[in-house]
């Protein structure tokens, strides 16, 4: 295509879009909506695992000594398990260090340490941390079998939680994407075949005259092209915007939740819904120019 052509499909291009402004509002805002969509589950999941990696980096093996252990044998207890394989770190935190992390919880004016005075409930507690987060809990099963051991808490259940949720919703929203982008195809197409159908006398001129059928058919693969790029780019304003406020506001009022915060994923993302938006609507138009456009 010589590139006197190029200009001329590109313009008839908008010009298609501009003569059925409402099925291409209802176009764009379709392909917008489902890409939206998309965006939300992605950002949900990609969060959900930064939380997961965060959660891990920082997963303690809480083993708490039996109450009538001696002091000596719970500090020997605690250099036992650090010579266990897999263990990275050893803490030993008697009971009264214990009380007072309690009351840190609690707040500045929280007195537990004074409060319970020297009937201090809470037993000797020995922290470690693993090499890997997946030795966790044969760790922790090897350590509950030790004499003087008590109980041995640890979070690996939530992390376990965290990954199914992320699972759950990240086929929940494929299988949602599947419909919404079947529907942003079919008003496309819709769209691109009503354009096919008023400029049908045009056409006909247009054949007469030695017109190609890639001449006539190109001015119309661009309208959806620009069609779903219009909607992907509505879809990813919206997104950047509203993830940025959200993510701001999580970090001053919710501090404790790790909220992945990076610009390069938000460009990679972006970049790839405008690419699959121009895809939507070019597979929308495709279908409608060989189906109702036999030239």
């Amino acid at each position: 295509m010589r590139l006197s052509s190029v200009g001329y499909v590109t313009r008839d291009g908008f010009r298609n879009i501009w003569r059925n402004k409402i099925m291409s509002i209802a176009s764009i805002s379709t392909v917008a909506i489902s890409l939206f969509l998309l965006g939300c589950v992605w950002l949900f999941v990609a969060n959900v695992n930064h939380m997961v990696v965060n959660v891990e980096s920082e997963l303690e093996i809480n083993a708490y000594v039996k109450q009538d252990l001696p002091r000596e044998a719970s500090e020997a207890l605690a250099k036992e398990i650090g010579t266990l394989e897999g263990v990275s770190s050893v803490e030993f935190i008697p009971k009264e260090e214990g009380i007072l992390l309690l009351e840190n919880r609690f707040g500045t004016e929280a007195d537990l340490a004074g409060t319970v005075g020297e009937n201090n409930p809470l037993p000797d507690m020995i922290q470690m941390k693993a090499l890997d987060p997946d030795m966790v809990p044969a760790l922790a099963e090897k350590v509950s079998a030790l004499e003087g051991i008590e109980t041995v808490r640890y979070g690996q259940g939530m992390v376990e939680k965290l990954l199914k949720t992320a699972a759950w919703v990240e086929r929940a929203g494929l299988i949602g994407l599947i419909c919404i982008s079947v529907a942003a195809v079919f008003l496309i197409s819709t769209s691109i075949r009503l354009t096919v159908f008023s400029r049908r006398d045009e056409i006909t001129i247009m054949r007469l005259v030695g017109a190609t059928n890639w001449y006539i058919r190109w001015p119309f693969l661009i309208e959806g092209l620009l069609v779903g790029f219009f909607g992907a780019f509505l879809a990813v304003a919206i997104l950047f915007l509203g993830y940025n406020k959200l993510a701001e506001s999580l970090m001053t009022t919710m501090s404790f939740i790790p909220v992945m915060k990076d610009n390069t994923m938000l460009l990679v993302l972006g970049r790839n819904i405008l690419l699959y938006g121009a895809g939507l609507g070019i597979v929308g138009s495709f279908l409608s120019v060989f189906r109702y456009l036999r030239v």
